[in-house]
């Protein structure tokens, strides 16, 4: 064997022991004991741009960071689960160690979600859940039930003695979350006499369809002194229709959530209370979950986040709950 042939082969060698050498240094691994797909997560949300899911990634992202992940935020356009189907499907191509997830519908998820949990990907329900319990290590939410009782004592608090009608505007069947929240409202609601339910009407989380539906009802039952809406899209939508209408402050509006745009409507009397969530907690306590679960440590199944009610009087003492539009 010439001088020549042992000089490169030795080369190659080397080149061999340094690449084994750095196989294993991906960011926040110790030692390399942890393949590099473990130290990624992902984050679906329910749907792109809004306030609550802005806040919620804002809590994701610093959580997963400090935990030595690196991550990635996926969202659907709209809130609809032909469009957030085909992202959990595209993620399952990545393998990534977690993907936390607020489903758009607690049914038709189940399938995509299961094929993550079968690759051996954590998942962690945040905001929204499935019906089938089988497949999220953990699932991180407000107490939405109790967030619907809130919305009908301050509701009945605002009107007094009145009587009158009142609507609740959701946003789609199976949506776990809103129907909890309306379902909250109807059982509390029947403790006020004066104060008749009209039941619930679809938004579609439009609020151009909440709008329209507020003065639907307005014509239909000029007798309507409130409105819960229940998430922020048909909050905007309702103040929207109660301000074409003419009726802004004659009906009360009790809105779910704390976007920029709802704080402002607050302040200037559109909305006369909100039900304020704490999406960036939600978030945070989402990665603490799903880094658990990856480390084969304790995980709690059901946790639930605190949430708050907000009249003008008390707006000043409550910034921690008001939503960001970025991170």
């Amino acid at each position: 064997m010439s001088t020549r042939t042992v000089r490169t082969l030795g080369l190659v060698a080397a080149a061999a022991l340094l690449a084994a050498c750095g196989s294993g240094g991906q960011i926040g691994d110790s030692g390399g004991s942890a393949p590099t797909a473990v130290k990624k997560m992902v984050l679906i949300p329910g749907v792109a741009a809004e306030p609550f899911y802005i806040s919620m990634e804002c809590g994701f992202r610093e959580a997963a960071k400090a935990a030595g992940y690196e991550v990635d935020v996926q969202a659907p356009a709209k809130f609809d689960a032909p469009l957030q189907i085909p992202i959990v499907t595209g993620v399952l191509a990545n393998k990534p160690g977690a993907v936390l997830i607020a489903p758009t519908d607690d049914k038709a998820l189940a399938g995509p979600m299961k094929q993550l949990k079968d690759a051996g990907v954590k998942v962690v329900e945040v905001d929204t859940k499935l019906q089938d319990t089988s497949i999220a290590e953990s699932s991180i939410s407000s107490n939405n039930a109790q967030g619907g009782k809130k919305a009908a004592e301050t509701l009945a608090r605002l009107v007094g003695d009145k009587q009158g009608s009142v609507l609740v505007l959701n946003t789609k069947a199976g949506t776990s979350t809103t129907d909890a929240r309306a379902k909250g409202f109807e059982d509390a609601i029947k403790a006020f006499p004066n104060l008749k339910y009209l039941g619930q009407q679809y938004t579609d989380n439009e609020p151009d369809q909440a709008a329209s539906k507020v003065t639907a009802t307005l014509s239909s039952d000029p007798d309507l002194i409130g409105v819960f809406a229940t998430n922020l899209n048909t909050g905007e939508g309702a103040a929207t229709g109660l301000r074409n209408a003419g009726k802004t402050g004659a009906v009360n509006l009790v809105g779910f959530d704390a976007s920029p745009k709802q704080v402002q409507d607050l302040q200037a009397g559109v909305v006369q209370a909100l039900i304020a969530q704490d999406p960036a907690t939600i978030g945070k306590t989402g990665v603490e979950q799903a880094v658990a679960a990856i480390e084969g440590k304790e995980v709690k199944r059901n946790i639930e986040t605190d949430l708050v009610a907000i009249t003008k009087t008390d707006a000043a003492g409550s910034e921690r709950y008001f939503y960001k539009q970025a991170c």
